[in-house]
């Protein structure tokens, strides 16, 4: 049996192949790594493996090739410059997620160079990864979380730990009264997914991201709406809204926004690959 890093790695490759996992190479690197406690670049200088951890890592190959996702494997998820614990019971933060953070970032870096103190509201939070990113890369914002399922909370509180983030477990529908009118910018990324495509989504996720964060009515917008109601009632005139979408729901996502009446300069923006990923808009004053 194989016992080299390159021949494990091989080996590894080949069963990730045949099961159709998308990014064979990395995935077999990634998870040798892992069970080595090694940094991925490291691999090559590894003199030998030992045999615990040739099985272990044989057990996260077949896992993942039963796609189980690679980050519930290695307990980890990376998002922008952050490395966030992750696992069963929260949804995997995703790149696409990126953009529409920077987009904040930016915004928010602009109101901290006119002397505010912006204050944030991430809802349906799951991690915590943007409001992580958020209060790391602009310091001095006040930034709350807000999250539904007790599950994903423990992670976004182990995430969110010595950040100064305000993690709430509350219905985003109800959530924050208290800050009513004040916000300066509300940021989610919502389940987007209709019903109807249930058996189209990738394993990895279909299977094991929670159902909660992944699927939202039967045109996948009745989260993406209640967003937009929250956010009349939080943000004060000329607030910022960002809400992140399904690629192919770059005019309805809009739309649903626009439909409330209380918000002005509704436009679409596209991710790094070009694709319709997050709607954006101002709140109306006078509303």
């Amino acid at each position: 049996m194989t016992t080299s890093v390159r021949g494990l790695l091989l080996e590894a490759v080949s069963r990730l192949e045949s099961a159709g996992v998308e990014s064979p190479q990395q995935d077999a690197r990634l998870l040798l790594a892992h069970v080595c406690d090694v940094e991925p670049a490291r691999l090559p200088l590894l003199d030998h493996v030992r045999p615990d951890q040739q099985e272990r890592f044989r057990a996260a190959v077949t896992a993942r090739a039963s796609r189980v996702p690679l980050q519930h494997l290695t307990g980890r998820a990376y998002f922008r410059y952050l490395e966030l614990a992750v696992g069963p019971g929260v949804f995997v933060p995703r790149p696409e997620t990126e953009v529409m953070t920077g987009w904040a970032i930016d915004h928010l870096r602009r109101m901290r160079t006119q002397g505010q103190r912006p204050l944030v509201v991430e809802l349906c939070a799951g991690s915590g990864a943007i409001a992580k990113a958020i209060a790391t890369e602009v310091p001095g914002v006040e930034v709350h979380a807000v999250e539904l399922s007790v599950d994903a909370a423990e992670y976004a509180e182990r995430n969110l730990r010595d950040t100064g983030v305000f993690l709430h477990i509350e219905d985003m529908a109800m959530a924050l009264h208290e800050l009513d009118g004040s916000v300066d910018l509300l940021i989610a990324n919502p389940p987007y997914i209709p019903l109807e495509a249930y058996e189209s989504v990738a394993p990895e996720a279909r299977d094991h991201d929670p159902t909660v964060a992944l699927f939202s009515g039967q045109d996948g917008l009745d989260a993406i709406r209640v967003v937009a109601q929250v956010g009349v009632r939080l943000l004060h005139p000329a607030g910022l809204l960002a809400v992140e979408h399904a690629d192919v729901q770059g005019e309805s996502a809009p739309a649903a926004v626009a439909q409330t009446l209380a918000y002005t300069g509704v436009r679409d923006n596209r991710d790094l690959t070009g694709r319709p990923r997050f709607v954006t808009a101002v709140r109306r004053s006078g509303w």
